[in-house]
């Protein structure tokens, strides 16, 4: 099976701006992307909760070699390989997000349905970062985690 927009010829900035727009549209207050080598990361403010989505970018030594791995690529091949599989992770956070907020606009799902795992706390984590482990852990051992301590609950609301 291909992945969605594998031929993509939308560049990454396109992708960044209809991200924005689609955001506009469902009346986002605040936008903001950035990246490193790893990852590129969104982030916005929409219905009182802040939502930051990390999307892991493609290696480029992943392409140094063709899909088949029978032979090495030129730097310049590698480069239009990789820059192709970036806008492929761009078109698909783009349809993504899209889908998210019409599911939400159709009442198909609430906003914290579709949003939770990226929702930021207090610490600064996402609920997906914080839970993940918590899940596991619960998995692994076939039971629940204990509850918090009363002392814990901030009871203000």
């Amino acid at each position: 099976m291909s992945k969605y927009a594998a031929a993509t010829s939308v560049s990454v900035e396109k992708s960044k701006a209809e991200i924005e727009r689609i955001l506009q549209k469902y009346n986002a207050t605040q936008f903001a992307y950035g990246w490193d080598q790893q990852k590129a990361m969104i982030g916005f403010h929409l219905q009182k909760r802040t939502i930051r989505i990390v999307l892991k970018l493609p290696d480029k030594q992943q392409f140094a070699r063709t899909p088949a791995g029978k032979r090495e690529r030129k730097p310049d091949a590698i480069l239009k390989a990789w820059e192709q599989a970036c806008r492929q992770s761009w078109r698909a956070l783009a349809l993504v997000i899209k889908a998210k907020l019409e599911a939400v606009e159709s009442g198909i799902a609430s906003f914290e349905d579709e949003f939770l795992a990226y929702t930021v706390l207090p610490n600064r984590q996402t609920a997906g970062q914080w839970l993940e482990p918590q899940i596991d852990k619960a998995l692994k051992r076939g039971r629940m985690p204990k509850l918090l301590p009363a002392g814990d609950i901030d009871h203000a609301g």
